[in-house]
């Protein structure tokens, strides 16, 4: 079944494609004939048919683009079948038509013209690397060009050749050859006018430093920073959350961290940090680290890319991966391409011998989880005369077609419906933002849980918060909008982007930090205490919903390991199809879970033994299980995960200081080597694979 919404947009897409073949129609009708009310009212709801296009159906855009239809043939044929209507029309006078057609033509042509001007300024302001937060005025940096001129072509042709189209339709009505002479002159002028504008970004005083300055001031940057630990991360749009739950540990780790990136996307995807961030999108270029001071890349999550860092052989590589779950994503067969696997406590550590994958017990490295400090831990139950929160965070369908993947098709309705069923529960349903995008059958079982929580909310009432609490939420939210916005107009580029971020705050992520308390804490005071809520979107963060909430029910994912650092009791639904027993000794992260059959004709005794302790029979094993999948809180897990950076920072400084004596003897195979890995980073720049991200856990 296609996705809600999907059938109103197709029909608004035949309706527009369907309009502009009957105004094209409409225009060789009424110029044949000729009937000029027709032939004039057809080409001005064609202009404007085409604006609106522009800015409201760029799907449809693209489909005309496929088929070599796009803004230019559609501009040029409307513009024809206008002359054509003057050919016809017996007033004008056909020497001027001629003139009127050849100042038409060189319109067009002003136009190429300045599409090569912003194709050339473009690859100008294309660096070989991207930064933040690092000073980079040593690279001319500059405000980018209006972003009409530079880089949005099908919106200047529609906007410059308006006064053209005014001019050449005003003529057709009053058989004036001056309107087309005045319009035309003013798209000319307009389209010549704007490309020489344009042009003043290739001189020097706006043209950015070249290619190999740009490595070059890389280089320097590299020697004075001295950087010791990067984390790495390479993926797709959505995965940027792998990254951004490492940047507070990175942050706190000894010595000079680093952020390294490969896709220019990611630069903006990357929360509030003071870590300096370089991406470097070519193998080649990629290299440079190799003659920098890092000794240490910490890996979120595995992708297509990661093998080309991985053969710098001055840094040691530890794979920390972005949650840790019972999944067999979790222990991925590429994990041995690292020199360690960190992961959080003993359950980890088992869970990779099991595998059997090839990841030696040696290299496996147990250091807790070190961004779960925000989880509050138990408090004890909810209040006998208040609410019961349940946080239903079902995980999503994923690549594979593991059986149980994700509750939501098989129990996610039976789960929410039981819960909506009990008067005192306050349902916080967090689907995963992936969720029915491999699956279809996932995103169908999430819109008709939406359905039953709207349903269930229109039939609730209650005390509602005061106009002051959305005010508050609102000044809240300009407020971290205010911290979090990294470009300051719509028209910045890359370059531009790079410019405004290029001096670090030093105090930028700890404001971040506070202002996203702030919301978080006017967020959830925003909404009275007895509606259910749907949570989407990167706000508020999932350990945000931990903290509301007094029970959890999900799948087998990293967030049942989360959560449970907080001790609370948590439920995890069993739709593998396998008994009870094999399901926990399958999954050892929910043996202290209580299981929900898809019916979940569970939930009511489970609702019951979180509100009276007594009737909770799985706090001791939550404990203990806590110990296994996280480990011990003493040594804190920072300090864990600082003594394993550090150490494995030694070895890499032994290894080098090993190879560098050899070196001295002068082996010609060490040169080879180096020749080599260039060699192999040049071919791989010439033809690079898309990435392809882990799936997360």
């Amino acid at each position: 079944m296609p996705p809600a919404g999907l059938f109103p947009r197709r029909a608004v897409q035949l309706t527009a494609l369907l309009l502009l073949l009957v105004l094209y129609s409409g225009q060789l009708a009424g110029a044949l004939l000729p009937n000029v009310p027709v032939f004039v009212a057809a080409s001005a709801a064609g202009v404007a048919l085409d604006l609106y296009l522009q800015h409201r159906q760029p799907g449809l855009l693209a489909v005309l683009g496929r088929v070599r239809f796009d803004v230019v043939p559609r501009q040029l044929l409307r513009d024809m079948l206008i002359v054509v209507g003057l050919v016809r029309l017996p007033k004008v006078n056909a020497v001027e038509e001629r003139w009127l057609v050849v100042l038409l033509l060189g319109c067009y042509a002003a136009h190429f013209a300045s599409q090569a001007v912003a194709v050339l300024v473009r690859r100008s302001r294309t660096l070989p690397i991207l930064t933040r937060n690092i000073d980079t005025s040593g690279l001319r940096l500059s405000p980018a060009p209006p972003r009409l001129l530079a880089r949005q072509s099908s919106r200047r042709l529609l906007r410059f050749m308006f006064p053209a189209t005014a001019g050449l339709l005003l003529t057709s009505v009053t058989a004036v050859n001056a309107w087309a002479l005045a319009g035309l002159a003013t798209t000319l002028l307009l389209t010549l006018g704007s490309a020489a504008y344009l042009g003043t970004w290739l001189l020097p005083k706006k043209r950015v430093a070249g290619e190999q300055q740009v490595l070059d001031w890389l280089d320097g940057w590299l020697a004075e920073y001295r950087p010791t630990v990067g984390m790495y991360f390479s993926g797709g749009a959505t995965s940027a959350y792998q990254a951004n739950m490492w940047l507070s540990t990175l942050a706190a780790l000894d010595g000079n961290p680093l952020i390294v990136l490969r896709e220019r996307f990611m630069v903006q995807k990357i929360d509030a940090t003071d870590v300096p961030i370089v991406c470097i999108p070519k193998v080649a270029h990629l290299m440079h680290l190799e003659h920098s001071t890092l000794k240490l890349l910490l890996h979120p999550a595995n992708s297509g890319k990661t093998s080309q860092v991985l053969r710098i052989p001055t840094i040691k590589h530890a794979f920390t991966n972005h949650g840790e779950s019972d999944k067999l994503s979790s222990c991925n067969p590429y994990a041995k391409a690292y020199d360690e696997v960190w992961v959080a406590g003993p359950a980890a550590r088992e869970r990779y011998r099991l595998a059997d994958i090839g990841v030696d017990d040696g290299d496996v490295v147990e250091v807790g989880r070190p961004q779960l400090a925000p989880i509050r831990p138990y408090a004890g139950p909810p209040a006998p005369d208040g609410r019961t929160s349940v946080l239903y965070a079902p995980t999503w369908e994923g690549w594979t077609d593991d059986p149980g993947n994700t509750s939501i098709i098989l129990a996610g309705e039976n789960i929410v419906r039981e819960l909506l069923a009990d008067p005192k529960v306050r349902l916080l349903y967090k689907p995963h933002p992936m969720t029915g995008s491999v699956d279809p059958r996932a995103g169908e079982a999430d819109r008709r849980i939406r359905a039953l929580i709207a349903e269930a909310n229109a039939a609730r009432s209650g005390p509602r918060p005061g106009p002051e609490a959305a005010a508050e939420l609102e000044r809240r939210t300009a407020e971290l909008d205010r911290l979090t916005t990294t470009a300051s107009r719509p028209s910045a580029d890359e370059v531009e982007r790079m410019l405004l971020q290029s001096r670090p705050d030093g105090e930028r992520a700890a404001a971040v930090e506070a202002a996203t308390a702030a919301w978080e804490e006017a967020y959830w005071a925003s909404f009275p205490e007895w509606e259910h809520l749907i949570v989407t979107g990167a706000r508020p963060g999932i350990y945000s919903c931990f903290n509301q909430a007094d029970l959890l029910i999900s799948d087998v994912s990293s967030v049942v390991s989360d959560y449970l650092s907080s001790e609370k009791p948590y439920a995890v639904a069993n739709t593998s199809g396998l008994p009870e027993a094999d399901f926990k000794a399958g999954f050892p992260t929910v043996r202290a879970a209580t299981i929900l059959t898809p019916d979940a004709a569970g939930v009511p005794a489970l609702l019951e033994s979180v509100r009276e302790p007594s009737r909770d029979g799985l706090a001791r094993a939550r404990a203990e299980l806590k110990v296994q999948l996280l480990g011990p809180s003493d040594p804190p897990s920072l300090v864990r995960f600082d003594q394993a950076a550090r150490e494995l920072c030694a070895a890499a400084e032994a290894r080098n200081a090993r190879v560098a004596a050899r070196t001295a003897t002068g082996l010609p195979e060490q040169r080879e080597q180096r020749a080599q890995r260039a060699a192999e980073a040049a071919a791989e720049d010439a033809e690079s694979p898309r990435s392809a991200v882990s799936p997360a856990p």
